[in-house]
């Protein structure tokens, strides 16, 4: 049976750890959170695919942006926030990308874990969720310059699946991407629109390719 859980998810009620619980209760802004994040390697999946639960981006100081935004979703919960993802997904030359939603004065912001500069965090000034979804537009392009961003998804709600499916799994976390991306989706631009797009030019493909490596 699935634990019951308030807005404001407790210790116990996500099996962590007292280690872990003391590391994610730190992350008490989503600043902190950000920084966090963009201070844990990259995980470039060397040895196959993998979607690590919270505990194990914990132990393995790894993560890419799905990873990374369980964690995030994870710290705000406990914080107080509802633990809020979105799915930005995009044509078949690239790659989707998911961040962790939260609103402060009514507006929304997005932690994110990507080494693209374009990707990155949001600050919350955006009024709806499209207008943030939109602020990755202009930079989500794939090598050939092409502007390939689509869509997003409603807000996914973690706390629509088990704690031990996402926060303390000890293997890949394959059900939270399957309903994530199966998840209802809205349309940012019409056909008609995306066959007007221009590609973008050789210093702007440049800038792009622009990443952190650490």
């Amino acid at each position: 049976m699935r634990p019951r859980v308030r807005r404001l998810a407790r210790q116990d009620e996500l099996n962590l750890t007292a280690s872990e619980f003391t590391v994610l209760r730190r992350l008490s802004t989503p600043q902190k959170i950000q920084r966090f994040l963009s201070a844990v390697p990259a995980n470039r999946e060397i040895g196959g695919e993998t979607l690590l639960s919270v505990r194990e981006v914990l132990r393995q100081r790894r993560a890419h942006c799905v990873e990374g935004a369980l964690l995030a979703a994870c710290a705000l919960w406990l914080q107080g926030d509802l633990p809020l993802l979105m799915h930005l997904d995009c044509v078949a030359s690239d790659y989707p990308h998911v961040v962790a939603l939260f609103r402060r004065g009514g507006c929304w912001g997005a932690i994110s874990k990507s080494s693209h500069l374009p990707l990155r965090y949001r600050d919350p000034v955006y009024r709806t969720l499209r207008e943030l979804a939109m602020s990755y537009f202009h930079g989500y392009i794939d090598r050939c310059g092409r502007q390939t961003l689509r869509s997003y998804s409603r807000p996914f709600d973690l706390r629509r699946i088990d704690p031990r499916d996402w926060i303390t799994n000890g293997h890949s976390c394959w059900e939270v991407h399957n309903r994530l991306a199966a998840a209802g989706h809205y349309r940012l631009i019409s056909p008609g629109q995306a066959r007007l797009l221009s590609r973008r030019d050789r210093f702007e493909r440049d800038r792009s390719r622009v990443m952190q490596h650490h």
